[in-house]
């Protein structure tokens, strides 16, 4: 089970009084070498392309990266919810199959993708509304999946960090 952090605990321990936000967090980059990264998301009809650039832009800039489907994969839970919370509307999960492959490079099975989905539903994450042909999902919890997508943030940018850091020193 994940434990959560909540959103009021900051990235930065001496920094008692300030909230985590995204801005905070690349700030945090910024300050261990990283001075070009911006924040800077652009209006787009697709939210989450536009979302994901913008972070790709400040990570890595104009060079070329490509997510490893197995980290996408050990990650599906938080990457289902961000992917439904990113979308004005609600979302089906052929349409979260084309986004995982499109934006991430993860050709994941319908029996992959599907008993995430209704994992997330049974934690009352996602919403599910069935329609005639397919089920679309929303977010359910947006308290619940705020804390899910911050944790999954603070441990991947943590894992980051001491790589990074460890790169510093050999």
């Amino acid at each position: 089970m994940m434990t959560t952090r909540s959103q009021d605990v900051p990235f930065d321990p001496e920094a008692e009084s300030t909230p985590t936000t995204v801005e905070s967090l690349l700030h945090e980059l910024d300050s261990v070498g990283h001075p070009e990264a911006r924040f800077a998301p652009s209006e787009a009809d697709d939210p989450v392309a536009a979302t994901l650039a913008a972070a790709l832009r400040n990570l890595v800039g104009d060079d070329e990266f490509a997510f490893d489907e197995g980290m996408v994969k050990q990650n599906l839970e938080p990457v289902l919810v961000t992917l439904v919370a990113l979308q004005e509307r609600g979302t089906h999960g052929k349409a979260l199959m084309s986004d995982l492959a499109g934006l991430f490079g993860a050709d994941l099975s319908p029996g992959t993708v599907y008993p995430a989905l209704h994992d997330l539903d049974d934690e009352e994450l996602l919403r599910v509304h069935e329609m005639v042909r397919t089920k679309e999902y929303r977010v359910a919890d947006e308290e619940a999946a705020r804390a899910m997508i911050t944790e999954a943030m603070y441990q991947h940018l943590a894992l980051g960090l001491f790589f990074y850091e460890t790169l510093q020193r050999v």
